[in-house]
């Protein structure tokens, strides 16, 4: 079974085929991601490692999504939604609200009372299925309740 990056080399040389040169410069990027990060930890990348090479990249993107909308630079915006799009399709299906929720009552049930306590016990169930600051909001939510 290919893992996630040679999917990903694969897709770059099937963008490369194709013309697409958004997609390639996307996937591109990526995989020079991947390999400053293999070159970081020296040791084999796993499918997690680029799981969160792929978050780390649609947060920057986001991040400048939301730059650009504010400096009102639109066709900038609308690239970076796309390149959000690109990357989405190789992560894992992403948990639900409610299940977070669960598990964050469960945390605070169990005795966490502050917030570092909660994400503590909470993000590491979820890492690579749910963001942080998702979990972290839902978190504030729940503890506002107590």
């Amino acid at each position: 079974m290919p893992t996630l990056q040679d999917r990903l080399r694969d897709d770059l040389n099937n963008s490369r085929k194709a013309r697409n040169k958004p997609l390639t410069l996307v996937l591109g990027t990526i995989l020079a991601d991947i390999e400053n990060h293999h070159t970081s930890v020296q040791r084999d990348i796993t499918d997690a490692d680029v799981i969160d090479v792929l978050r780390k990249g649609i947060k920057r993107r986001r991040e400048s999504l939301e730059a650009f909308e504010k400096g009102g630079r639109e066709e900038l915006a609308a690239q970076e939604k796309g390149e959000i799009a690109f990357l989405d399709v190789y992560l894992p299906a992403m948990v639900s609200d409610d299940e977070i929720r669960e598990a964050v009552r469960a945390a605070i049930a169990g005795g966490a009372a502050n917030i570092g306590a909660v994400m503590g016990k909470v993000n590491p169930q979820y890492k690579g299925r749910a963001e942080g600051s998702t979990i972290n909001r839902i978190a504030k939510e729940e503890l506002a309740k107590i």
